[in-house]
């Protein structure tokens, strides 16, 4: 098998992180999400990054009047971004496959013809009921913290990106996650995968 990276884009709780680990897990390549910091500290040598102030702007959109001085972002949010983008288009180079969910991922390795991307969606009422088990949380909060999240990774993902987040076109592959369940699902996007890669 020649290089893949999949690129997952996802709805709040439409399991598009677990059908990303799982899909990892059976093509035995790497997986990254919120890790990738982990992972830029165990690269960062000289011990320059502060992963643990990053953390708090990781998937944040930049903000409005954000501007650049002197070659540098005017903004920790789009620093943080960018330092990302580097790291990824570091990791495709060196030839590794892997799976990335959500970081912008479509775009800042939209040069890599090995990149697939893949938005992943759900019915709410199946979102709603995923948080409600794993936050025990009412259905009216679990509205709020899903509408809240969403607005949130549309915002990071407009700010850097040149489509639309969950825009058709912006992706080789949307899939509503609530029709199949997880594993049909995850399933399906392997067989779509081995497809393309034939």
């Amino acid at each position: 098998m020649g290089q893949i990276i999949i690129s997952i884009c996802r709805e709040y709780a439409s399991a598009g992180h677990i059908i990303g680990q799982k899909l990892a897990e059976r093509m035995g390549i790497s997986f990254y999400d919120s890790n990738l910091l982990d992972e830029m500290a165990a690269a960062d040598a000289d011990n320059k990054l502060n992963i643990d102030r990053m953390q708090k702007f990781d998937e944040q959109p930049k903000p409005f009047f954000a501007r650049t001085v002197r070659g540098m972002k005017g903004s920790p949010e789009e620093n943080v971004a960018q330092i990302q983008f580097d790291f990824l288009r570091y990791k495709a180079e060196s030839g590794e496959s892997f799976v990335i969910v959500g970081r912008c991922a479509e775009e800042a390795l939209s040069g890599f013809p090995c990149l697939i991307k893949i938005f992943v969606l759900a019915d709410e009422e199946d979102k709603l009921k995923r948080i409600c088990d794993e936050k025990g949380v009412s259905e009216d909060e679990a509205r709020f913290i899903m509408l809240k999240n969403d607005r949130t990774r549309r915002a990071y993902h407009n700010s850097f990106c040149s489509t639309k987040w969950g825009e058709p076109h912006g992706y080789d592959l949307c899939v509503n996650s609530s029709k199949l369940g997880i594993d049909k699902t995850t399933d399906l996007i392997e067989n779509y995968i081995k497809m393309k890669m034939d």
